[in-house]
């Protein structure tokens, strides 16, 4: 720690001749915006550039790879990049679920619950592409100290729609997209300290130095994410994420909403990063005018309060921004019904009496005055099957047939054709691997939802009957179930509300109830046999060991 402190001193005296690397850049920004329910969203954001980089020819992997020298970027992360050929990754390891209605859209769209893992890998004949898929895994698991290697086969698909490509795509080979998500993955300290040591300052400077693990794991939703993107014009990217849900009314004593960097993080920023050329805090100022917030931003752009924390500003270090609301004794929450935020409201749950059936349900709901077109994506492990004859689709509580013709029906002038409430709808059911595990099922749609009203999917589904070495040790909680995928589209009309008003949207993980054996029976079973054993035993070695003697009784 000593020693990490001597290096930074000396690097901030010499920033003027290498804080900015040639071919390398870094900056890093945190995003503070205080919500209308007392709670504090912050998002960090550490950004690094190599500028010119090309991903790997995955045609060239059987050849020596050429020296990779880097001086900002982290090399853990170059090397894996470079030894599987991956040309866009996404890892994101949240916990908790996010509260659109309330909180909006994150500034990162992957909010999922547990982890999700996706990359674009382009073809190559050296190596398929699922042996690369099945390194990639094993080497993040390593090096995030999480469980990603499970996410073999049974998990795994390619949906290329709900998950595009977000930067270039190379020309020497044709890309394929891996996916797969484990909604049981916690999120601990020893996934955040990995997360820290790809920084070019670690934790000892800079914004990075706020990240107290006790604060950031005690709020209410915490995640981070891990993003590569190659730009064409630009070079590789690699993005690193940290998004927190504070509850400032829960930690104070007078149930106020008021904070400060050193109630949310118990910690200050001693001292910028040097290598950083350029670091701020952007504070999302509310919309009422009774706050106030120290100390005054020298920036205003757009209800925007921006905060210079670069080594080459004249911004006071250490620094606590604070926000209060001088005219409020507590805060009072605000009363239901409350409009949400977001133009689209999912609700998704599985409902039955049995272990063996059920149904799955989703609502979504359109509060915006324009017509809503929207992806659904369904991934589902085998433990659940869907079955398509008995989708039903209900537009404000009324049943559209899927055996009939378009319906028409008049909401305050606005003519929907129920026929074209749901489009595009492909299944793949799961099928057999060479493995002998079943791959998961697919299920994608185009949902249009009409301006202020609410769309409902219904189907059936069963229920898997797995083999008692098939459960997990805790088998009578049950099985969680990945979250479904909203995504938008491109707009088609005028009418249509476009892909920029919203963003991805996860649904929280559900938990099913599969046929469980009486696991305690075996338990039951070794306790009634010992008992048995030790009464037969101890009667027959009494029987056999006791000496029998005639004792006189004197009178």
């Amino acid at each position: 720690m000593r020693r990490a402190s001597v290096w930074i001193f000396l690097a901030s005296l010499c920033a003027p001749s290498f804080a900015l690397y040639p071919g390398e850049n870094y900056r890093e920004d945190l995003r503070i915006q205080p919500l209308r329910d007392g709670r504090v969203s912050t998002t960090f954001s550490f950004v690094t550039v190599l500028e010119g980089a090309v991903p790997r020819n995955p045609k060239a992997l059987g050849q020596l790879d050429e020296s990779q020298h880097y001086a900002l970027f982290p090399l853990t992360l170059g090397q894996i990049l470079r030894e599987y050929a991956i040309t866009e990754l996404h890892l994101t390891l949240n916990a908790g679920r996010w509260n659109y209605d309330n909180w909006g859209h994150p500034h990162e769209a992957g909010v999922g619950t547990g982890a999700e893992l996706w990359a674009w890998m382009g073809a190559s004949e050296v190596t398929t592409v699922d042996e690369r898929w099945s390194g990639l895994r094993n080497a993040l698991s390593g090096l995030f100290c999480a469980s990603l290697g499970s996410l073999d086969s049974r998990r795994t698909l390619s949906p290329t729609v709900a998950f595009p490509l977000s930067g270039s795509t190379p020309t020497f080979a044709p890309h394929e997209l891996r996916h797969a998500s484990l909604p049981s993955e916690n999120v601990c300290t020893e996934n955040l300290t990995p997360f820290l040591k790809l920084l070019p300052c670690k934790s000892h400077a800079g914004l990075a130095s706020l990240l107290n693990p006790q604060k950031v794991f005690d709020a209410d939703w915490h995640g981070m994410g891990i993003h590569v993107i190659w730009k064409e014009y630009t070079g590789v990217e690699l993005k690193l994420t940290l998004q927190a849900v504070f509850n400032p009314v829960r930690t104070s004593a007078g149930k106020r909403r008021d904070w400060n960097l050193q109630s949310l993080f118990d910690r200050s920023i001693e001292r910028s990063c040097p290598v950083a050329s350029s670091s701020s805090i952007t504070v999302i100022l509310p919309e009422e005018k009774d706050y106030q917030i120290i100390p005054e931003y020298p920036a205003h752009v757009d209800g925007l309060a921006i905060y210079d924390l670069s080594s080459s500003s004249n911004f006071t270090i250490p620094s606590n921004i604070a926000m209060s609301w001088p005219s409020e004794h507590s805060f009072q929450y605000p009363l239901p019904p409350l409009t949400p935020v977001t133009p689209l409201s999912v609700k998704r749950t599985i409902h039955g009496t049995t272990q063996t059936r059920g149904v799955l349900s989703v609502s979504v709901a359109n509060n915006s005055p324009q017509e809503i077109s929207a992806g659904y994506l369904e991934m589902m492990p085998a433990l659940l099957t869907l079955w398509m004859h008995t989708l039903k689709v209900e537009i404000n509580s009324q049943i559209r047939s899927m055996t009939y013709g378009h319906k028409k029906i008049v909401f305050a002038d606005y003519i929907v054709y129920l026929g074209d409430l749901l489009s595009g709808l492909k299944y793949h059911p799961p099928s057999p691997q060479f493995n002998g595990h079943l791959s998961p099922s697919m299920l994608q749609a185009v949902l249009t939802i009409p301006p202020k009203t609410t769309l409902k999917i219904s189907m059936e589904a069963s229920k898997a009957f797995l083999k008692y070495t098939e459960h997990p040790p805790d088998a009578m909680r049950g099985w969680d179930l990945p979250g479904a995928v909203f995504f938008p589209l491109p707009q088609l009309s005028h009418n249509t509300s476009s892909n920029h008003d919203w963003e991805r949207i996860y649904t929280p993980t559900l938990l099913v109830d599969l046929p469980t054996p009486d696991f305690s029976m075996p338990y039951n079973v070794i306790i009634l046999s010992c008992t048995l054993v030790t009464l037969i035993f101890g009667s027959i070695f009494n029987l056999l060991t006791r000496k029998w003697v005639v004792v006189e009784i004197q009178e």
